[in-house]
């Protein structure tokens, strides 16, 4: 089930950093810290939206050094075991950059995410103290948040 389907969840909505080199540091702590080292799903849903944006060329380079030739419509989902934490934060980083959406679903289940071709995450939690770790790292101060209402959540 998609975070945002599920109801009361807790939201936490993120910008991306403003300059492009720093998005490999939001990648990589979310690939080392939100998984657990336990099983993750990278969900690709949007593509092509920004189609200028997209490095095609990287991405499939990338997909194919792990012998995978299919094509993103074919498979949007990447399945990262818990020792693939940097394979992780390399495909997320190039979908970012890519301006792309997804999913990141992790096994652990503590807090999930979704990633917009907006240039924002959304990260979602059962509970809202699981956000705490996300708000301190990803440097969100309480005069910084912002909720996001139901309503306005990627369907």
């Amino acid at each position: 089930m998609k975070p945002d389907a599920v109801p009361k969840i807790q939201v936490e909505r993120i910008a991306y950093p403003a300059e492009p080199h720093r998005i490999f540091g939001m990648a990589h702590w979310i690939a080392s810290s939100l998984t657990f080292r336990m099983p993750t799903l990278l969900w690709i849903t949007e593509w092509s939206v920004w189609p200028s944006s997209e490095n095609w060329h990287l991405y499939y380079k990338l997909r194919h050094s792990y012998e995978d030739l299919q094509l993103l419509h074919e498979a949007p989902g990447h399945l990262f075991l818990e020792h693939e934490s940097e394979d992780l934060a390399s495909f997320l980083q190039i979908a970012m950059l890519n301006g792309w959406g997804g999913y990141i679903l992790t096994q652990a289940d503590y807090v999930n995410a979704f990633f917009s071709h907006d240039e924002y995450i959304d990260f979602f939690a059962k509970l809202d103290s699981n956000l705490l770790e996300v708000r301190k790292e990803l440097g969100i101060s309480r005069s910084d948040r912002f909720r996001v209402p139901p309503d306005a959540r990627p369907q």
